[in-house]
């Protein structure tokens, strides 16, 4: 087993100490074919689309390279975005579609005591470990995961294994694991390691992922201004390594207000979030932040859809977001959310329990679409006016009118809290 690799950098780790980090992870490895698994265009931040490029250079001469980008539900990636992500020196013809409902093959179960326990008796069900049929082929002499470590809504911490069981994973691991964290509730989740949805994954590694010959190499970054640093730059297979991205990542990657904000406003890239089910970070990246009564505006230029493929958007327009206990009931009573449960899941992730009122500021979803299901609708351009990204600084900011907000520029690099709701 290869010696890990961990490298810590609070001014931020430069290309040069990335590529030397990579060239000795490969070193002496024999090596015909290799698989690279990053995540897709929507982590964009994460630094894992240079580190893919970087290892595409390393390998192209020396083996056959593929790469399958970790999509789990989300669109394929589009010519513009592969480019955008990976640069115009990794070829898009190396690309494999990861399609998460057909393309997967059961290698296992999580045993319905197991989940029981984790649960602390909430889901009382087995989980079928489902992935990616190519992350199983025996022709691969190494297959690569690389990621961003940030806080998660569902596992608690992103990334390591969530890459394969999720990223590359099946619809039945996909929703079950999704509904078991929001079955568990997010505040009890977000922002931690050993988490139910963690402990599942960590079974499911330990158990049925041990032929595969995977390395991990993950990121835990910071915005600087439309580009990124990066602080933590972790390689190996064995949990301790993620175990201290976790670490850095809770110093980088979580704030703690001073006070409860009234109102807090949020900007999503129009490159990045097209969609409230990638969108929807500004809502439960901040749920534990935002006052009792206070009030939510995204400001959201891309969004135009609200969910990542038809039949997910179908489900959201017909049912809107609502709290856990609602979505709760909706389950029992209708089939094709109970067929769905990672977009019931996702209804819950998308409401504030009645807590603080949500407004999407846009322009490519009509007023009426917006109501429907359950937020509130503004004009665009007239937050924008109001509430403009370049005036603004992340952090508290008051108004001309005197109007105090807290303002987050990438909700996708964080989790805010009120330190007295993160115990």
């Amino acid at each position: 087993m290869m010696n890990n690799i961990v490298i810590k950098e609070a001014a931020g780790i430069s290309d040069s100490v990335v590529l030397a980090a990579l060239r000795q992870a490969l070193e002496s490895k024999a090596l015909n074919k290799v698989l690279l698994i990053p995540p897709d265009f929507t982590r964009m931040h994460s630094g894992a689309g240079k580190i893919t490029a970087m290892l595409y250079s390393l390998l192209k001469d020396r083996c056959e390279v593929d790469i399958i980008p970790a999509l789990g539900t989300h669109e394929p990636m589009c010519e513009s975005e592969w480019r955008a992500f990976f640069g115009d020196e990794v070829p898009m013809e190396r690309m494999i579609e990861h399609r998460w409902r057909t393309d997967i093959v059961k290698i296992g179960e999580i045993p319905k005591a197991f989940v029981e326990e984790v649960s602390e008796g909430l889901v009382k069900n087995a989980i079928d470990v489902e992935v990616n049929k190519v992350l199983l082929d025996p022709s691969y002499d190494l297959v690569i995961s690389i990621g961003q470590v940030v806080p998660h809504e569902v596992v608690g911490m992103a990334n390591y294994s969530k890459n394969i069981f999720v990223g590359c994973g099946g619809c039945s691991m996909i929703s079950q694991s999704h509904m078991l964290g929001a079955f568990y509730g997010m505040e009890r989740v977000m922002g931690r390691d050993h988490s139910p949805v963690r402990k599942v994954f960590d079974y499911a590694e330990r158990h049925f992922m041990q032929n595969v010959p995977l390395l991990y190499i993950l990121t835990v970054t910071t915005q600087n201004g439309d580009g990124i640093d990066l602080h933590g730059l972790f390689i190996g297979r064995e949990r301790t390594v993620f175990e201290e991205a976790v670490a850095l990542s809770q110093e980088k990657n979580i704030s703690f207000v001073d006070r409860a904000p009234k109102k807090v406003v949020v900007y999503l890239d129009e490159r990045e979030f097209k969609s409230t089910w990638l969108g929807n970070k500004a809502i439960y990246r901040t749920r534990m932040a935002i006052a009792q009564g206070g009030a939510l505006i995204v400001l959201a230029p891309g969004v135009k859809k609200f969910g990542e493929d038809d039949a997910n958007d179908a489900l959201i327009r017909k049912y809107g977001y609502a709290g856990r206990l609602e979505v709760l009931k909706l389950c029992e009573s209708n089939a094709d959310l109970q067929c769905n449960l990672s977009v019931a899941a996702h209804l819950i992730h998308g409401s504030s329990d009645g807590k603080f009122s949500i407004t999407y500021a846009v322009d490519k979803l009509s007023r009426e679409e917006v109501e429907q299901v359950n937020f509130n609708y503004a004009p665009l351009t007239e937050m924008l006016k109001r509430y403009d990204p370049k005036k603004l600084t992340d952090g508290w900011n008051t108004m001309a009118d005197g109007e105090e907000i807290f303002y987050i520029s990438n909700p996708a690099l964080g989790l805010w809290a009120d330190k007295n709701q993160f115990v």
